[in-house]
Parts: structure tokens; sequence; C-alpha cells
């Protein structure tokens, strides 16, 4: 079209012919994935931040009680958190939590961007919801992804939060000490219940919070919810994803703290008899699942909400930047 009308009128001044002239379709699709791409990192990082930070105290408080055969209850779990703050200062609730950021952050960054570009091999299109199986499946492989490429950081944090300060000073020691003393394969130990673990809880997370959005859209005629429907669809995706999985993240984290409990798991079956058998099904297994129907909703929520909402402001800014050019 346009090199029909060059053909039949006078060729446009310089200046003029600079400011129309657009780059090949290819050049501005490839433009366009790079920028998703990097705005899914970046997005992602900070929406796993910010829920993680929020939800610090939580989190220690369960791994604490997941790793011990104390007996878990509301009231001492808070107790817990009350002696922590008299003790060690308000700070003291967030040990730990430097090893969380430096994980969760690559952590969360990978899994949203290989969310966004799973759901794009698998036929996605912006606007259209995946069928649900294949919903399931890119939740499932983004969570994987993310598992398989940060776990040793995870191992870290989790000794990080159940230890005193005089044993790890920071994370650069724990990993010397882990290497030094039980060698560098303890880094991967309870790896194999967290990627079992991971593919449900990941998968059922994304499919519920997706599926969410999609019936709101149809019922409402709105492309996109409000804040605060996102923030109740991330909540009620994340209590669902992690009552499934709940037992093998006790499991997940007597296998990383072996080492520093005393204790000798080795194997999930081994470690889940004997947690079994020590301290019951309910008791044992779901140790410290209450703390998480609080704990989990409100971080799932966080995270999912503060990645779209960034995500839209980003999309908008770049918009509006190619609008100007």
């Amino acid at each position: 079209m346009a090199h029909s009308v060059t053909d039949h009128q006078s060729p446009l001044p310089v200046s003029e012919a600079t400011v129309l002239a657009l780059p090949p379709s290819d050049q501005a699709q490839d433009l366009s994935s790079r920028w998703t791409a990097v705005d899914s990192l970046l997005c992602g990082a900070f929406a796993g931040a910010v829920a993680k930070t929020v939800i610090a105290p939580l989190d220690r408080t369960k791994i604490i009680f997941q790793v011990s055969s104390n007996r878990f209850s509301a009231k001492e779990a808070f107790r817990f958190i009350y002696c922590s703050y008299m003790k060690g200062g308000l700070l003291s609730l967030w040990r730990g939590n430097s090893a969380t950021m430096i994980r969760v952050m690559p952590y969360a960054a990978i899994q949203f961007t290989s969310h966004d570009q799973y759901k794009r091999l698998l036929g996605a299109t912006r606007g259209q919801a995946l069928p649900p199986f294949t919903r399931f499946l890119a939740g499932s492989l983004a969570g994987t992804t993310a598992v398989m490429l940060t776990y040793p950081l995870d191992m870290v944090r989790a000794r990080m939060a159940v230890t005193a300060r005089e044993m790890y000073s920071n994370i650069m020691h724990v990993f010397m000490r882990i290497s030094q003393e039980e060698g560098i394969r303890t880094l991967y130990r309870g790896f194999t219940p967290t990627i079992m673990g991971v593919i449900p809880y990941a998968g059922i997370t994304f499919y519920t919070y997706e599926t969410l959005k999609k019936m709101h859209a149809e019922k409402t005629k709105r492309p996109q919810p409000h804040p605060h429907e996102r923030l109740a669809f991330g909540a009620c995706a994340g209590l669902i994803g992690q009552s499934a999985s709940y037992p093998l993240d006790v499991v997940r984290r007597r296998m990383q703290t072996a080492g520093v409990t005393g204790s000798t798991y080795v194997t999930v079956l081994g470690t889940m008899r004997a947690i079994v058998t020590q301290e019951g099904v309910i008791r044992g297994l779901y140790k410290g699942l209450s703390m998480n129907w609080l704990k989990g909703p409100i971080a799932v929520a966080i995270s999912l909400s503060t990645f779209d909402i960034t995500n839209d402001l980003l999309l908008k800014m770049h918009q509006i930047g190619f609008s100007a050019h």
C-alpha cells in the first residue's frame, strides 16, 4: 500500500520520510517479545519480593514448627513470634529474609516469565485463556523450571530460618559450611519432594487464578478485574494450591534441615514414614497448615496481583512511549 503511494506521488521530504518510517514487521515483533520477557522478569521479581517480605515472620514461624516435633497451635505460634521479638527485637522476625529475597526474586521472576512463555508455546494469545488442562500444565511447568534453577537458595534460606545467628552469619557462610561439612550434594537435599510438591502447587495455583479471571471477564464483560478482585482470586488460588501440596512441603523442610536438627532424613518415603510414626498424619504431615492458611493466601494474592498490576502498568508505559515516537 505504501509503495503504491510513493510510485504515483512526489517523494516526501527527508524530515517527513524519517518521521513516517517504521521498522520491518519482524523486527517490531522481535522488539515486542524482548520487552515482554524483560517486563515479566522485572515484575515477577518485584512481586515475589513484596509478597515474601510481608509474610516473612509468619513464614519463619511455620518453618520452625515444621522441622521440630513440637505440637503446633496458633497460641504457640504467636508465642514464638512474641518471644522472638522480645529476645532479638523487631528485625529478628525477618531473620533469613535476605536469603529469602536472594532466592525468591529470581524464583518469582523465572516462574512468571516461564509461565508466560509456556502459555504462548501451548497456544495462548493475549486476552484468551487456555483450555483447563493446558492452564494447569503451564503453571506446573513454570513452577518446575523455577525450582530447578533456584533450589540451593531455598535450602540455604531454610537453614538460616531455623538456626541462631552464631551458627550461620550470612548466606555465603551457609554455602561454605554446608559444602565443607556435609558435601555439595546436601545443597540439593529435599529436591525430590520439592519437585513433587511444586507440580500440583504451581499448577493448581495458576490454574485457579487464571480460571477465576476468565469467569470474571465472562460475567462482568470487563477485560481486567479490579485490584481487590485480583487479591481475592489470588487468595483462593493460594489456599487451594498450598493445601493440596502441604505434606510434601513438610517433608522438604525436614530433609533440608536434617543436618542441623540431628535427624537422619534421607528419602521422601522414609521421611514421611518417620513423621507419621512419631507424630501422626494430621499433627505431623499437616503441622502448621493453619498458619499456612493465614500467610499462604496473603502471599499468593499479593504476588499474583502485584505481578498483574505492574505488568499492565509497564505495558501502558510502552504503549505511551510508542505513541510518542
